[in-house]
This record gives structure tokens, C-alpha cells and sequence, in this order.
């Protein structure tokens, strides 16, 4: 983003025409160049400084699935401001901050995680008042890339909760599930899916049509001599 901003006072450019230009095909390119692309060099400072912050902790918390986070937030993020926002251009990588952040904070919630929950707790507290970003209340601001960050980061948190780190179960949260799975099998023996078993005439011997490798097991009845007792 510094170098981008170098280029372009160096030569003298404007290149906010790469910027995001909803529904128009060439706006589309802006999807990977607008967040590269800022105003000024307050505009620069502010989603610098974020967004080295909330990248490192993602990395850190999150270096399984980090990479992937970070592009589908920039790629859904720039697709949808390209689908619902204004027809004017979109630049500046405000988008992927609102994303990352929301996805911070959502992620350390559902997965009550303690050290992820103190990470939530530390993103609303340093950038809470990134919320009100999401209304259109300051002119020039493209708050539609705000609010489809957000939107984003908060679907990846939950699209990825079974990712990364996961809260320590106690011994009596696994006794609880393994109770809990003893109860839906008594109530329910059939299993997730009803077999059907047929019982051939004569043969004694039971069968699971729906089995492919499933082992026969043959019973032998003996008639019972006269004149013996009971069993």
C-alpha cells in the first residue's frame, strides 16, 4: 500500500480508476487493486496501523487457515461492494479491516476459547468504534465496504469455527456427550439410518441387505429330545 502511494506521488498519478466501480465490468478489477489504492496519506495511516495489527493476530491465532481467511475476505468483500454499493469509486483496504476484525471477534466468541475471547475483548475494545463506520453518516466514506467487511468477516468465523484452535473440553463436558450419545441410541437403535432386516424361511439366519461387507452369522437349532426337562 506504501509503495503504491510512493509510485503515484512520484509520477504524478491518480489511480483511483482502479478502484471498485459497481456494476460496471471493468469496477471489477478493483477487487484486487482498490485495497493497495488510498486517498491520502491520513487514509493510509488509518487502515495502516489496523490492519498490521489484526493481520499479525490472525496469523498468530489463526495460521491454519490464515491464508484463507484473508483472500476470501478481500474477494467477497470487493464482490459484493461491487454488487450493492454506490456507482462511484471504491478504494482503500478498509474493507478487509472491518473483515478481519469482525472475524476476530466472532471467532474468539463461539469457540469461548479463553486467550481468543481476551483477543475478542482486546478488538472491541481497541477498535469498537469501527461499527459506526457501517452507517452512511460521513460523506466520502464508502461505508458499504465497511459493512460487507464486517458481514464477511463475521461468515468466515463461523464457516471456519471447526479450524484453528478450539477450547479444551473438561472431563465432565466428555462424560456429558457420552451420555448424551447413550440416550439417542437407546431412543433411537435404529441408528441415522433404518435397516431392514429380513429373515430367511428356514434358515435360521438373519441378513442386512444394506450391509456391503457385512459378516453372516448362522444359527443351527436342534429339536429338543423327548422326555428332557426344561431349559
Amino acid at each position: 500500500m506504501w509503495l503504491v502511494k510512493a509510485v503515484e506521488i512520484f509520477f504524478d498519478l491518480e489511480l483511483y480508476q482502479y478502484g471498485i466501480f459497481p456494476q460496471d465490468i471493468k469496477g471489477l478489477r478493483g477487487i484486487i487493486f482498490s485495497p493497495f489504492i488510498h486517498g491520502s496519506f491520513s487514509h493510509l495511516i488509518s487502515n495502516s496501523i489496523p490492519l498490521l495489527v489484526l493481520g499479525v493476530a490472525l496469523y498468530y491465532f489463526y495460521r491454519d487457515v490464515a491464508h484463507k481467511v484473508f483472500f476470501l475476505a478481500l474477494i467477497i468483500t470487493g464482490l459484493w461492494v461491487w454488487i450493492v454499493a454506490r456507482p462511484s469509486f471504491h478504494i482503500g483496504a478498509s474493507g478487509i479491516l472491518y473483515s478481519l476484525a469482525a472475524f476476530l471477534f466472532t471467532s474468539g466468541v463461539i469457540r469461548r476459547h479463553p486467550r481468543l475471547m481476551a483477543l475478542s475483548l482486546l478488538v472491541a475494545f481497541l477498535y469498537g468504534g469501527m461499527v459506526w463506520g457501517v452507517f452512511p453518516i460521513k460523506e466520502g466514506v464508502s461505508w458499504e465496504s465497511h459493512l460487507m467487511g464486517m458481514i464477511s468477516g463475521v461468515l468466515l468465523a463461523f464457516h471456519f469455527r471447526r479450524h484453528g484452535p478450539q477450547r479444551k473440553k473438561y472431563s465432565w463436558e466428555l462424560e456429558e456427550e457420552a451420555e448424551e450419545e447413550e440416550d439417542d441410541e437407546e431412543n433411537h437403535p435404529e441408528g441415522p439410518v433404518w435397516h431392514r432386516f429380513e429373515k430367511e424361511k428356514g434358515s435360521g439366519r438373519e441378513t442386512n441387505p444394506n450391509a456391503t461387507n457385512a459378516g453372516k452369522i448362522n444359527y443351527v437349532f436342534k429339536s429338543k429330545p423327548r422326555g428332557a426337562g426344561p431349559d
